[in-house]
């Protein structure tokens, strides 16, 4: 790779403004009040494709030789990186093919359609359209467009580092969400020769953090799983020249849980009026985890990078923000089987505090343990409440960190097993298409009791499914279709509730 010397000198010779927009950088008034720094919002979401990736796509198309782009170009992806070949294809005159997942939800396929590539549907992952992609580009002579690692794209999206120092001179701290680094590389670069003072922090998901991991261990780590949420930086192996351009200029990155993204989302909302991606919002969701200290007083920028989120998304984001934002605590609080005592808890303890959730169904002639969302406005409201759970003598269980507990109990019906049933529980994931959980059930032992299913759509190309099975035959993840995956639940909610 060249040098970062040289990586700077293609960012400023790269002219992609026939394709993309230089986007504004919106200052957010309610967040910089909430944080005491002031916060602006590079708006990526802006540009014609929703995203920042209509940059590096037309800057690495426009550079192609005529060799080439003779026979067209070619790329694979689920969302944004589609979009901008597409379009960036269309302005250059040149034919593109695009393989997407079979998973891909339709506004994102017809979104590409629609700026006149073809789009070629395989697989249930990118890993699977990216490998029939390959195929298809010896066949076809068509040029690969890679979405992170070249230098050309990493250039396209450093111009956005470029218009940042243009904006914004006094500029103190950069969050950038990570993904294949690109877009980090590119800011980082040219940021870092021009004002070496400003801080670069890239923010990633607690469950798809690729160049965080790279970056502890010294050498690029493969992710043998990465989460379904933010599925605009879900990679499982950053980029050669990415993870080189990052170790060397990056100065920290911090990783974010998905309820943080999402209460992120809703403080973009709040300042913008705009609904940013999962992705999008990792920016923001890092200053709001970073040490406020460092940033107080200070001209912080959160790089929007895009808004191509499902309508269907909106309801878990919602769900979630209030987790998020430390508004919501989730419960588990063990109540003694006597008249009044459902009663009692609620005068007592709850004391005026709003209910999200409650949930009981009778299960021990003593005890149960019920379910309880608790909403305050503060950290000191939910002190309050443990101590009066404490001082009315009440056991109970923090679950607001429980996966599980958010993800499926609290939307469950039902109850335990009976006493006695040998009983296993799993979490998978599966491809979000006809037929998936077909394949699933064909994998399974005719002679294999499901004795707890629980789905719910949210939106994506990847469901989630709590499963129990009756008997102690583990099952096998060798024995699973491909694309699938699968975990043993044995969380503290599982073992209270299920």
């Amino acid at each position: 790779m060249n040098s970062t010397r040289q990586i700077v000198e293609k960012i400023e010779q790269a002219d992609v403004y026939d394709a993309a927009i230089m986007t504004q950088l919106e200052r957010a008034k309610n967040l910089s009040s909430k944080l005491g720094a002031h916060i602006y919002f590079k708006r990526e979401d802006l540009q014609p494709v929703h995203s920042f990736k209509i940059r590096g796509a037309y800057n690495r198309i426009k550079n192609l030789s005529n060799r080439e782009s003779a026979g067209g170009v070619m790329a694979a992806s689920a969302g944004n990186h589609a979009q901008g070949v597409a379009l960036s294809a269309k302005k250059l005159g040149l034919a593109a093919t695009i393989v997407m997942p079979a998973t891909t939800p339709d506004i994102k396929v017809n979104a590409v359609k629609q700026y006149g590539a073809e789009v070629v549907l395989y697989g249930d992952s990118y890993s699977d359209a990216a490998d029939y992609a390959k195929k298809l580009q010896v066949e076809k002579g068509l040029t690969y467009i890679h979405p992170f690692d070249d230098e050309d794209v990493i250039a396209g999206q450093g111009t956005v580092g470029v218009e940042v120092l243009e904006q914004l001179p006094e500029v103190d701290y950069i969050f950038v969400p990570i993904g294949g680094g690109g877009l980090i590389s590119g800011i980082a670069a040219y940021i870092k020769t021009h004002k070496p003072s400003v801080k670069i922090i890239g923010v990633e998901p607690e469950d798809s953090a690729a160049m965080k991991k790279s970056a502890e261990a010294g050498h690029i780590v493969n992710l043998k799983h990465v989460g379904i949420f933010a599925d605009g930086v879900a990679v499982k192996q950053v980029g050669t020249n990415t993870f080189k351009l990052v170790q060397e200029l990056v100065d920290d990155i911090v990783t974010v849980s998905t309820d943080e993204i999402c209460a992120a989302i809703k403080d973009i909302y709040l300042d913008s009026r705009v609904i940013v991606e999962g992705a999008g919002a990792l920016g923001v969701a890092g200053i709001r985890k970073y040490d406020n200290h460092k940033l107080e007083g200070r001209h912080v920028v959160a790089i929007n990078s895009g808004a191509n989120m499902t309508f269907e998304q909106l309801q878990f984001v919602a769900e979630r923000t209030l987790l998020g934002s430390g508004n919501e605590t989730l419960y588990s609080i063990e109540l003694p089987e006597r008249p009044g005592a459902l009663k009692g808890l609620l005068n007592e303890v709850v004391n005026g505090l709003s209910i999200s959730e409650f949930n009981y169904r009778k299960s021990d002639a003593k005890k149960a343990n019920i379910f309880v969302g608790i909403i305050g406005k503060s950290t000191e409201d939910k002190l309050a409440f443990e101590k009066r759970l404490c001082d009315y003598d009440y056991r109970f269980i923090d679950l607001t960190n429980d996966d599980t507990a958010k993800t499926h109990i609290r939307h469950m019906v039902g109850g335990k097993a009976p006493n006695g049933t040998k009983e296993v529980i799993y979490d998978f994931e599966f491809p979000e298409r006809p037929g998936a959980l077909s394949d699933f059930l064909d994998t399974l032992d005719s002679q294999t009791n499901i004795s707890l299913f629980h789905y719910r759509h949210t939106g994506g190309d990847q469901a989630r499914v709590l499963i129990g099975l009756e008997g102690e035959q583990a099952l096998k993840r060798s024995d699973l279709p491909s694309g699938f995956t699968l975990t043993k639940v044995s969380t503290p909610a599982a073992k209270l509730f299920l």
